[in-house]
């Protein structure tokens, strides 16, 4: 791809991203749906234009001569490679600065719903997931594990902006459902694993099956655990988080130390901590929607006592540049042609209907135990409704391992589509008509960022 064409296509991408979102605020359509919906208007499947394939055929010309198609296809898929790419940079810098946001004083204030939430949230939805691939093959035992953990898990890369743009992310109730989803997301990411690794186990499967991962787990014999797969995971995870979170937090007491505050070079040494915790992660198995989290939470209490400024620059990179990239990418891979060829239409209507059903019901549940109100009980459970970039990519897995059924994948595609796209409208909607609400249990700390709307 040539030079001329890259900032061609980027000025196209960059336009769209900024123009549509802001010509939706006038309808009060969030900025977060505005910019799924650039996705799927301008990328190659569903409803959209592929914009990106109209324009490396237009500028095909600057390619070598006679290879014109080539060089379109080439431009074509470089750039879309570019974008996921920048899409799951401004995932991980969404949950480091969730991570960052977060305060440990309102985190202490909520350690009994986060418990409850954690493990309603995890269990009630995993048992209906559990139920559902039964229903269909009660004799797989992997595959029902693997479509529990897709039902357990959450999609923070929603939830966190939703609660920031709806400035709750400094209440009690923000503070209890953040935390949660994190702690649920690290327990379905268990399930996943223990789940494919039953499955390699019963059918000696070898490890290069699953060599597209960084996860050492996935480059080593089956054999190799044993029946102590699960009790050697868990400790690797315990062991990844408090080192990962004592590690961070000494690096940025170092980097504080020798850097003054407003340095260039500061930005880059706080991203390559974040970066290496996330890919260490990664080699441990561990999703980098998790190390980023826990990167953030290491640089939580060094970034709010030493260096405001640091935090502000890192939020201005992340919401200015990177994370709208997160929300384009994942409209361009929502593919509405699943709604055609869905095979057994029985499978998607019983997990759309029983991963809702079972979120809300757990969310909610949990939520008026701890002493919150009907309306915050509602919204908890919506917010952890949305399926998306974690549950798909397991998905894919579970597809590529012969683990997971065309019908069961195609009807996680459809729950990710029908779960992701009218949760932010239907929260606000909750919150608009209940505003008293919310006010009545908020918990402000003093505060770290102005809370602007998204982006």
């Amino acid at each position: 791809m040539s030079d001329g064409a890259f900032l061609i296509l980027f000025l196209a991408f960059t336009g769209l991203m900024s123009l549509i979102p802001f010509v939706l605020r006038k309808f009060q359509i969030p900025t977060v749906i505005s910019l799924l919906i650039v996705g799927m208007l301008i990328g190659p499947t569903g409803v959209g234009v592929d914009l990106v394939g109209i324009i490396s055929k237009a500028l095909s010309f600057l390619g070598p001569p006679g290879q014109e198609v080539q060089t379109a296809v080439q431009t074509t898929e470089s750039f879309n490679v570019i974008i996921n790419s920048l899409g799951s940079l401004g995932l991980m810098l969404l949950m480091a600065l969730a991570g960052m946001e977060a305060d440990f004083d309102l985190i202490k204030s909520v350690r009994k719903p986060v418990i409850l939430l954690s493990i309603f949230t995890f269990l009630i939805p995993a048992i209906a997931g559990y139920w559902v691939y039964w229903y269909f093959k009660p004799t797989d035992l992997a595959g029902k594990l693997l479509y529990a953990s897709l039902f357990a898990s959450h999609s923070v890369g929603i939830v966190f902006p939703v609660m920031r743009d709806l400035k709750l992310s400094k209440t009690r109730f923000g503070a209890a459902v953040l935390i949660s989803t994190v702690i649920t997301d690290i327990a379905s990411i268990v399930l996943l694993a223990v789940s494919v690794q039953l499955h390699r186990q019963s059918l000696h499967i070898s490890h290069s099956v699953v060599n597209s991962t960084l996860s050492i787990f996935d480059h080593v014999s089956s054999s190799f655990f044993g029946n102590s797969f699960v009790p050697v995971f868990l400790l690797v995870v315990l062991l990844y988080l408090v080192v990962s979170m004592a590690a961070v937090y000494f690096s940025g007491k170092f980097l504080l130390k020798y850097f003054h505050p407003g340095e260039d070079v500061l930005i880059t040494f706080v991203l390559l901590v974040i970066l290496t915790t996330v890919i260490v992660g990664e080699l441990l198995g561990i999703n980098l929607v998790v190390g980023a989290f826990i990167a953030g939470l290491g640089l939580s209490q060094v970034v709010k006592q030493r260096d405001m400024l640091l935090f502000k620059r890192v939020e201005s990179i992340g919401y200015g540049f990177l994370i709208p990239f997160l929300f384009v990418s994942i409209g361009m891979k929502t593919d509405f042609a699943a709604f055609k060829d869905s095979g057994s239409w029985l499978i998607v209507v019983l997990t759309v209907i029983g991963l809702v059903a079972s979120k809300m019901i757990s969310g909610f549940t949990a939520m008026r135990l701890c002493g919150f109100n009907n309306p915050q009980g509602v919204a908890a459970g919506l917010m952890t409704v949305p399926q998306l970039s974690a549950t798909l990519a397991a998905a894919a897995i579970g597809k590529d391992m012969g683990l997971l059924g065309e019908n069961f994948f195609n009807a996680i595609i459809i729950l990710s589509i029908v779960t992701t796209l009218p949760i932010p409208t239907l929260v606000r909607a909750v919150l608009a008509c209940n505003k008293r609400s919310f006010e009545e249990t908020d918990y402000r700390v003093p505060g770290v960022v102005k809370e602007d709307s998204l982006l």
